[in-house]
């Protein structure tokens, strides 16, 4: 009699979980068969490598694009807010994902990356919905009015001020609006005490905060450097 071991061992899977390793190949082939070969999205990551080299890393994987344009049409999305935009491929993928006449805060700091958004923007015909603030991103989240409301939002930005980030977003979501936080892994640093650096100390703590935190719904997934999903209730 077959075990579930034996099935896991047979579908590439480890017998204390149903998850999957992948390599080079397998994620190609995941690639491949899913809606994340847009040319003006590769044409702005190639672009990104060429100028900032080793920085384009953080630059969101073509299939975290794909889900979150998938997440922000999938819940009626109109008002949006991202909080580190870097050469605006997120931008454009939540952009997409949004109602009609709906808009997109994006929050940095760099006059240099989001000048390349901002070319990209208009490539993809996106620019109208999006409005930019160059200033740090908790000044432009706590000048914003009371009223404001937003429905998804993507936090990616210095990793010390994720939960200042999550706290002055989440107060503004509207119930059933969707929180993303990128890199809640941190290509697996939050596993290793001994890393002790300012970030990894700073993920572990959000990461700690946010599962405990019963003001909304939360999933953590193993997309690209890992995505944290919360629904606030």
């Amino acid at each position: 009699m077959r075990s579930r071991a034996d099935d896991a061992n047979i579908c590439g899977m480890t017998p204390g979980g149903k998850f999957i390793t992948l390599d080079n190949q397998l994620y190609d082939y995941m690639l491949a068969h899913g809606h994340n070969g847009d040319p003006l999205l590769r044409g702005l990551a190639q672009e990104t490598q060429q100028k900032l080299g080793r920085r384009a890393g953080m630059q969101i994987a073509p299939e975290q694009g794909t889900f979150m344009t998938l997440l922000a049409r999938a819940i009626g999305a109109r008002r949006a807010i991202e909080v580190g935009t870097f050469t605006g491929y997120s931008a454009i993928c939540i952009a997409r994902g949004l109602s009609a006449d709906g808009s997109l805060l994006c929050c940095d700091v760099s006059e240099e990356w989001t000048a390349i958004a901002r070319r990209y923007w208009e490539k993809a015909g996106v620019a109208a919905r999006i409005t930019l603030k160059l200033a740090p991103a908790l000044d432009t989240l706590r000048a914003l009015p009371a009223s404001e409301v937003f429905d998804f939002a993507f936090i990616d930005a210095d990793k010390t001020n994720y939960r200042n980030y999550y706290e002055e977003v989440l107060r503004r979501m509207r119930a059933g609006g969707l929180i993303l936080v990128d890199n809640v892994m941190w290509a697996g640093a939050v596993l290793e005490q001994k890393d002790q650096t300012d970030d990894t100390r700073a993920i572990r703590a959000f990461n700690e905060f946010a599962v405990a935190d019963r003001r909304v719904e939360l999933v953590m997934l193993p997309v690209s450097d890992g995505l944290t999903i919360a629904r606030k209730l």
